[in-house]
């Protein structure tokens, strides 16, 4: 018996090291990932959104729209796409958010499109998922929020549709319709 003791206090020695050493990787692949937020907000990038660097660098630019327009949709919408319209001229940015729930709970799209122009300009914001939801009028900041939710298991607020409109005049100086987030 006192031959094994040594033994045992060994093996046992050696089970509690190993377990110390390994038990923060096993909490690490267990916990959950902290979602990265927008620097200078409380607005979370969504997962696709945490993953492009251009989101990143336009949100990170318009840290104050960003902000805003995350009040402005409410409590647990993510920032999922930011896109400067038409193109590099940036007449206009839009912006979409949405908050996705798996138990019996409201989840959201929403959009909100910025006028950098620094005047007045007609402006339409539309979101659709099966009824449309539209801010349409003279806007010299921004259209929306516009805003869809519904607590139905067949929503899914990343594959709501959103078109953005401005105007000079009768042109369309801006004419964007995309999905609110990367929608499978």
């Amino acid at each position: 018996m006192r031959k094994w003791l040594p033994a045992l206090a060994v093996s046992a020695a050696a089970a509690f090291v190993s377990s110390v050493l390994t038990a923060p990787q096993a909490l690490a692949q267990d916990s959950k990932p902290v979602p990265e937020k927008v620097p200078g907000t409380n607005v979370e990038f969504s997962p696709s959104a945490a993953r492009d660097p251009r989101a990143h660098a336009l949100a990170a630019a318009n840290p104050a729209a960003v902000q805003a327009g995350g009040l402005l949709c409410g409590s647990g919408y993510r920032l999922s796409f930011v896109d400067p319209l038409p193109d590099s001229r940036r007449f206009g940015t839009l912006f979409t958010y949405f908050k996705e729930s798996m138990t019996p709970a409201m989840s959201g799209a929403c959009a909100l499109f910025d006028n950098n122009l620094g005047v007045k300009k007609h402006m339409k914001l539309k979101l659709c998922w099966t009824t449309c939801k539209v801010d349409e009028g003279s806007f010299f900041d921004y259209a929306g929020p516009v805003k869809y939710e519904s607590n139905d298991p067949d929503f899914q607020p990343r594959c709501a549709e959103v078109n953005a409109l401005m105007w000079e005049g009768d042109i369309a100086i801006i004419d964007r319709q995309t999905d609110v987030a990367a929608c499978d």
